[in-house]
């Protein structure tokens, strides 16, 4: 439950970093939550204890407390050790961090799209696109690509099911209702509530 009221100015509660991260209007971010690296669009909202690097999300989305989004690969299969001494060495005392290693991990930046809906604990890996009004299952780890109104769950994620028919997938892609301004949505907040009138009145 929201505890105060959300306004132009993100609101940011205490125990988050935020580093070269940009937050849209109307935006909540809760608690122990980390960003660097990233976009968020307006109204979007995280429910706590995240970790956000290097990505792009859309607006209206709900994220769940634990999500992780473009969370680092270690070097498996290009190194002899995975640990991170490698790339993070000056907390060792080795030397300059692996600017190459960082610059990789930014480049494959996560994309996020409007009104998308991230369960509790789902992690995102790096380069991965989701498209708008998708739906992430709790505990899924998604390494490919997801399909706009689809629903995916599981480890690694699989798609389960579409929200809505191709058709009307179609006309809300064509719509774009997640860029009507503030006073538009707020007039249209009832038919919002009621699915048959929203699609008869816009769709």
């Amino acid at each position: 439950m929201l505890v105060q009221k959300l306004g132009v100015k993100p609101t940011v509660y205490d125990n988050v970093t935020l580093t070269g991260t940009t937050l849209g209007a109307y935006t909540h971010i809760m608690s122990y939550s980390v960003f660097s690296g990233a976009v968020v669009g307006d109204y979007s909202f995280f429910a706590g204890y995240n970790q956000v690097y290097y990505a792009n999300i859309g607006k209206f989305c709900s994220v769940a407390s634990f999500v992780r989004i473009n969370t680092t690969n270690h070097p498996t299969y290009t190194r002899i050790a995975q640990h991170h001494f490698t790339y993070r060495s000056e907390l060792f005392g080795f030397g300059e961090d692996d600017a190459e290693f960082f610059a990789q991990r930014k480049e494959n930046a996560v994309t996020v799209g409007n009104d998308v809906w991230i369960g509790h604990n789902a992690v995102i890996m790096p380069g991965v696109i989701i498209g708008n009004g998708a739906v992430i299952g709790t505990g899924a780890v998604v390494t490919k690509d997801v399909e706009p109104y689809s629903v995916v769950a599981g480890v690694p994620a699989k798609k389960m099911k579409m929200r809505f028919p191709d058709n009307l997938i179609v006309k809300i892609e064509r719509l774009k209702w997640w860029d009507w301004d503030h006073q538009t949505l707020k007039e249209r907040l009832p038919d919002f509530r009621d699915m048959g009138e929203f699609v008869r009145k816009y769709l």
